[in-house]
């Protein structure tokens, strides 16, 4: 009686409730990773993502060793893989955590499924985050992450019981020489080592100031936790996260500005299942914007020369452009920056939000399917039920950046700028940028602010003509966080009603 673990976005062994349950059968098992091509070929795909996962597949080999077993990694479809092991030994079972990923992956796992009925082989799911699968009531999905986030933490299997089978399969395969080409000179490194270390570092002092330093690209590099890469392909459980980050908190000997920046932490992986919770709901959102009449307010192709620009970290604004700069070398760059990247595009620069979309997936590390599609499309104004988020990137960049450090650090053609200078380069004379450079640095795309008044006014014109209550209230009811059911006052629109909507919705 075989078991197969077959591992996704859940690669550690701490609190890894199927490869837990597999391992109390006693009965061998084969914990397996398969590198599917037609996956790595998609177009929100990297080879930064991929890096990252090789870092963590090791990393999940060497927890499994001290265990007694090993992973087994394969290269091409997850039912030639099945087949492969099936040649040496029948497979009875499939354990599994469920994911919440884009449409290649879920037809992926409906071909699995339905693979298994075919050869009488039992599947089984697990959850792994706070995201209900078939959710008939949004009501209730807060009381079930909830419940989910205070089950107990479960240990790591001692021992694994193994076969012959799996030590003949692994020694025939180097499958992790597989290579995505992308250049990413600081990408984060993966595996639950250094995940853990991270954890135990931002508990015990990053954390503090951490809802006031998140929001500057400056402080936010050390103030956030930077467990999002790990928490996206489940090298840390988020359970357990949460957990520690909640005794850490109440702990008594914590000091009160300590406890309400983890707090403050505590909500924002409230916020992570949240959004997923969207796609799991709604898979279409990957597609087409989440309030459908919404898809209809930009047509016809992108602005080829605009999309590139804003690609290169050329558009002409230092701030923006400093953070697409940023985000190409390290993978990484805060919420904030991501927000004004996403909303730069879609206003600013009026692209349809899935090119950018697509572009900032490859680029993330921690691209997480769930959060990006519902991100951006909310940084698009595309939800139906959020207010507009324009921003005006010489302000940001005056409150985020005022001395022009992390520009300075990425836009080496304004090095030389004054702090006075560095915001509006485009305004210099030619006499100061003689003196103090800058004449390299291309001008702005457009005008901004000009811009940006004629994007409030064209989506605000859209709204009242092709907006109807209807749909506004079905994205409300099926996609608004809130803890308990929806109650409307007579007579004010969905967009409207009081508390309905969390601090990140």
């Amino acid at each position: 009686m075989t078991t197969v673990v077959w591992f996704k976005r859940d690669l550690r062994t701490r609190d890894h409730a199927p490869l837990v349950a597999a391992a109390a059968l006693g009965e061998p098992v084969i914990p397996l990773y398969v590198i599917e091509d037609e996956y790595w070929q998609l177009p929100d795909t990297s080879g930064r993502q991929w890096a990252f996962i090789r870092d963590s597949l090791d990393d999940l080999d060497r927890q499994l060793r001290k265990a007694g077993s090993q992973l087994l990694v394969l290269r091409g479809s997850m039912i030639d893989a099945l087949k492969q092991i099936q040649a040496h030994q029948p497979i009875n079972r499939i354990f599994c955590h469920q994911e919440t990923g884009g449409q290649w992956t879920y037809e992926r796992d409906r071909s699995v499924i339905g693979w298994c009925s075919e050869n009488h082989v039992e599947f089984r799911e697990w959850n792994q985050f706070g995201v209900v699968r078939r959710l008939s009531d949004r009501d209730v999905w807060d009381k079930a992450w909830t419940d989910l986030m205070r089950q107990p933490v479960l240990e790591a299997p001692t021992v694994i019981p193994t076969s012959d089978t799996l030590k003949t399969l692994c020694a025939g395969n180097n499958d992790k020489a597989f290579e995505v080409p992308d250049e990413c000179p600081d990408r984060q490194i993966g595996g639950s080592a250094r995940g853990e270390k991270l954890l135990t570092s931002f508990l015990d002092r990053r954390c503090v100031g951490y809802q006031y330093n998140i929001s500057s690209p400056n402080t936010a590099v050390r103030a956030c936790s930077r467990l999002s890469p790990h928490i996206a392909y489940g090298t840390v459980s988020l359970r357990e996260v949460y957990q520690e980050a909640k005794a850490t908190g109440n702990h008594r000997n914590t000091l009160p500005r300590k406890k309400k920046s983890l707090t403050s932490f505590r909500s924002r992986l409230h916020w992570h299942c949240h959004f997923i919770q969207k796609l799991e709901d709604e898979p279409e959102l990957e597609f087409r914007a989440m309030h459908r009449e919404m898809e209809a307010l930009k047509s016809g192709p992108n602005d080829s020369e605009r999309l590139q620009r804003w690609q290169e970290g050329q558009t002409g604004w230092p701030l923006v452009d400093a953070s697409m700069r940023a985000l190409a070398h390290s993978g990484w760059i805060n919420f904030r920056m991501r927000a004004m990247l996403m909303a730069i595009a879609s206003y600013q620069l009026w692209l349809h939000w899935r090119d950018p979309a697509l572009h900032l997936a490859r680029l993330f590390t921690d691209f997480e399917p769930g959060i990006h599609y519902s991100q951006t499309q909310m940084q698009s104004g595309l939800t139906g039920i959020n207010a507009l988020r324009i921003y005006n990137p010489v302000l940001q960049s005056q409150k985020l950046d005022p001395e022009g450090e992390f520009i300075r650090r990425w836009i080496p053609e304004l090095s030389g700028v004054p702090s006075e200078m560095i915001h509006t380069p485009w305004l210099m004379t030619p006499a100061q940028k003689e003196r103090y450079g800058g004449n390299t640095y291309i001008s702005p795309v457009c005008d901004h602010e000009q811009a940006a008044r004629v994007a409030r006014k064209a989506v605000g014109d859209f709204r009242k003509q092709h907006v109807s209550k209807a749909e506004t209230d079905r994205v409300l009811v099926r996609h608004g966080s809130r803890k308990g059911p929806v109650q409307k006052r007579p007579g004010v629109p969905a967009k409207q009603q009081p508390d309905q909507l969390s601090l990140f919705d």
